[in-house]
């Protein structure tokens, strides 16, 4: 039987190689378009503080659409945008659209994609990839495309690492990074579920910095040019498929939130207003996503000194939270030196990856014992008590999926790595640490409100509580994990001795 399943993974792997060369051809960023509408207004606002970078966070979800809009309306050169997953949903299909509006009046678009997120887009991104103007290229592409998945028998140390950066890069004078993919459940608008998200639109020398970044990334080994692996499109069909998800009740609301954001008229006065400040970019090799990158050069290394500078506090919000032992350490000698270590994560209610959650629990005693204070989410939406096994396994769609990580109200940063294996070894990252005590504070105060998530401690006899504070000031206490039932939490127990935690 090895034998056999050897045999098969070797023929799988022979009838379905990656191609001889990545791409046609190397292509790079163009230089910044300062005579545009939107490099004029930034180029005044640039000549006001010299030197300086702007920030603006992105903390609500439709002003993070709308800003992408309209960046890509209001672009005339170039937008090189790259991310980790993009949907085929309302917002998935409006934003698409406005990269191939864009590239139909002349605008050289530039998209990279990781392959694991974009399912059900493979037509599409053909359609896009096939105008004169725009190209496509797919990081880590599964070579066999259907069954897509069956690709990880064969292939599954290189399939196993992804792309999880997220930016998107206008006229190379502006540029959107954080922790959003593009899709609905990013961008909260409605009542359905959503995720709880931060990204920043940025300007100033930091632009330069991240284009660089995509260039590396586009021009990577493990970058190839979409039309090796996709059919040609069978039909046009983008335009039509978006402006019916225009039509639909929530994208009737995206449409308003473009119409209300104050970022056109902003643009249109020349009076953008921004956060001024120093930004560094963290990035990740993109050789990382073939594992060939020294462990010294990672960007968890800068995380940890990030961390190791803080004197007085640092506040981590993070979806997925596995510190490992490394990251423990880190945080429970902080802590027992006197800096108030403050972490976010989802509770087991409130996560979409159950297993995740099981292995950060193997953390929890330790890191209260130390004085590390505990925050779970609580989920946004009432959960149904009697729930199928897959729905159990893929958890809550309504929880926390923001990075971000604050240190002595100084300084803040948003991006796309999740405190967690799979971010620190396995998926390339990138995300802007920002010198700004304004949005670091922010951070912090939003920490501070009690009613929006449990508070972790550890009772009289040492075994865990869950606190739940309403705004009155009313308290319930949680013997067990808040909302779930006894096969859920026998579930993780199961879950947390399995020997994955390396690639969670």
């Amino acid at each position: 039987m090895v034998a056999l399943i050897a045999i098969a993974i070797v023929g799988l792997r022979l009838a379905f190689p990656l191609p001889e060369e990545n791409f046609s051809e190397l292509t790079h960023r163009q230089g910044a378009d300062w005579a545009g509408p939107l490099g004029a207004t930034i180029q005044n606002a640039l000549d006001r503080n010299p030197g300086l970078d702007g920030v603006r966070p992105l903390g609500n979800g439709r002003a993070a659409f709308a800003a992408r809009a309209i960046l890509a309306r209001e672009a005339t050169s170039s937008i090189d945008a790259q991310y980790y997953i993009w949907q085929d949903d309302v917002t998935g299909l409006m934003l698409l659209d406005e990269l191939r509006a864009a590239a139909e009046r002349g605008v050289r678009v530039r998209l990279l994609v990781d392959d694991n997120g974009i399912s059900g887009l493979d037509n599409l991104l053909a359609e896009l990839d096939a105008l004169p103007s725009a190209s496509v290229r797919i990081f880590n592409p599964f070579t066999l495309r259907n069954p897509k998945l069956l690709s990880y028998v064969f292939d599954f140390s290189r399939l196993n690492r992804r792309m999880h950066n997220k930016s998107m890069t206008v006229d190379g004078v502006a540029t959107i990074v954080g922790g959003r993919n593009i899709g609905d459940i990013y961008f909260d608008y409605g009542t359905g579920t959503h995720y709880l998200d931060v990204d920043a639109i940025a300007i100033g020398p930091i632009v330069e910095e991240v284009s660089q970044s995509f260039d590396a990334y586009w021009n990577s080994a493990s970058s190839y040019d979409a039309d090796l692996f996709l059919e040609p499109p069978l039909k046009q069909s983008l335009q039509a498929m978006a402006d019916a998800a225009r039509q639909t009740a929530a994208g009737a609301g995206y449409q308003k939130a473009i119409q209300e954001n104050e970022l056109a008229d902003r643009i249109a006065a020349h009076d953008l207003k921004f956060e001024w400040s120093e930004v560094t970019l963290f990035v990740d090799d993109p050789a990382k996503g073939l594992g060939e990158v020294k462990s010294g050069d990672l960007i968890v290394e800068q995380l940890i000194e990030f961390a190791n500078t803080s004197q007085i506090s640092l506040d981590l919000v993070s979806a997925y939270f596995i510190p490992g032992e490394r990251g423990a350490d880190v945080l429970r000698s902080l802590a027992e030196s006197g800096v108030k270590v403050r972490v976010l994560t989802n509770s087991l209610d409130a996560t979409d990856v159950m297993p995740v959650h099981a292995a950060y629990m193997r953390y929890r005693d330790d890191l209260l014992n130390s004085g590390v204070e505990l925050l779970e989410l609580r989920a946004l939406r009432q959960e149904h008590r009697d729930r199928s096994l897959p729905e159990i396994l893929a958890g809550s769609a309504s929880g926390l999926h923001a990075k971000v990580f604050g240190s002595d109200r100084e300084r803040v940063f948003i991006g796309s790595y999740n405190l967690d294996p799979r971010s620190a070894r396995l998926n390339t990252e990138m995300g802007l640490m920002i010198e700004s005590p304004t949005i670091a504070a922010s951070l912090a105060e939003q920490l501070n409100k009690p009613e929006f998530s449990y508070r972790v401690e550890l009772d009289d006899n040492g075994e865990i509580i869950w606190l739940q504070v309403e705004q009155d000031g009313t308290v319930t206490v949680h013997t067990n994990d808040p909302e779930t039932n006894g096969f859920q939490r026998a579930l993780t127990v199961v879950v947390r001795w399995l020997p994955v935690e390396w690639m969670l």
